[in-house]
């Protein structure tokens, strides 16, 4: 799929529940699955792993691992649940994935992440992604044969590009921060290394063919716009999350397609149909309401909303009675206003 926007895989965010919520503000965009192993695949419970509503399409599963055979059956299980796109993830930046040799360290062995491509491309017809760096830092995860503790040149990214896309991936999303591999959290690793745009431009420039996907630090509309001039696409992570509404503009950036302009009122009202169901399925108030936290960002009734829909709540009442509430109390303008 070549997606104008995208939102990013976040582990512990992107579940089933914030990517139906995501729906309902955008119709357009690519969305993604948590982070999943190959062996969560192969070992786990299939179904609540791999589990989608409809709704959700288009969306593409993201898989971790760093064994061609591993990817080859976990992909072909995956295909009983017919994603839109299968990615791989060789840009997680967290030391406990880069310790089991996943996510970025992969970029120090890109002929590994060929035969990995070659053995998805074989296990389905679906669109084979890959979501990588600009560079990775490592003492004790990159190889000794690199004699180097630092992969964070322009050339090292566009070798490992280069021969990862002869094993017929076309498709690389790019993040353009290098990952320090050790001693930075997940979270550092998203704000302390600079970012690098102009390497994925200049990397889209010098090879035309590649359909290149700009990710990090992008927050607003005109963000979205500058990095489409010069790449193919953009992925929008943290900014999704922290502020949803962000989402009702999405669509906007396809050709030919224009945005719904939904209301938060109609974005609560709409959601509140599938609160009620997941919740007669078992679900807990919490698993729905806690993705909505953020939908009143930087505006009159936040605090008031983040204090509805969070535990403990009163006796009695469940997310539908708590989402007709919030629509009761918060102020109509807010309520009302559109992007």
């Amino acid at each position: 799929m070549n997606a104008k926007i995208s939102i990013a895989p976040m582990v512990d965010k992107t579940d089933r529940h914030f990517r139906y919520f995501s729906r309902i503000m955008t119709k357009e965009s690519l969305l993604y699955t948590e982070m999943i192993t190959a062996q969560a695949i192969l070992n786990g419970d299939r179904n609540k792993i791999l589990d989608f509503n409809p709704v959700e399409k288009p969306l593409a599963l993201q898989i971790a691992g760093c064994n061609p055979k591993d990817i080859y059956e976990a992909i072909k299980i995956a295909e009983d649940w017919d994603y839109d796109e299968i990615n791989l993830n060789a840009g997680c930046p967290s030391d406990r994935v880069a310790g089991n040799e996943m996510g970025a360290v992969l970029m120090a062995y890109p002929h590994l992440v060929a035969e990995m491509i070659e053995a998805m491309k074989k296990a389905t017809n679906k669109p084979v992604t890959v979501k990588n760096r600009i560079g990775i830092e490592g003492k004790n995860v990159l190889p000794e044969s690199y004699g180097r503790t630092l992969l964070d040149r322009y050339e090292d990214m566009e070798s490992f590009i280069r021969i990862v896309s002869k094993a017929g991936a076309d498709t690389f999303i790019v993040h353009a921060r290098i990952a320090i591999l050790e001693g930075l959290s997940p979270k550092e690793n998203r704000e302390i290394p600079p970012m690098r745009y102009e390497d994925v431009y200049r990397l889209k420039n010098e090879n035309p063919s590649l359909n290149i996907i700009i990710n990090g630090g992008i927050k607003t509309k005109e963000d979205i716009k500058r990095h489409l001039k010069l790449v193919d696409g953009a992925m929008i992570g943290r900014a999704a999350y922290e502020n949803p509404y962000f989402l009702t503009c999405f669509d906007n950036f396809f050709p030919g397609k224009t945005s719904e302009g939904l209301t938060r009122r109609q974005i609560i009202e709409k959601f509140i149909p599938y609160v009620e169901e997941e919740e007669r399925k078992g679900n807990s108030t919490n698993s729905l309401l806690r993705h909505t936290i953020n939908l009143f960002y930087e505006k009159k009734g936040s605090r008031l909303f983040k204090q509805l829909i969070t535990p403990p709540y009163e006796k009695g009442m469940n997310g539908s009675k708590i989402l007709n509430k919030a629509l009761e109390l918060l102020p109509h303008d807010v309520l009302d206003e559109k992007s």
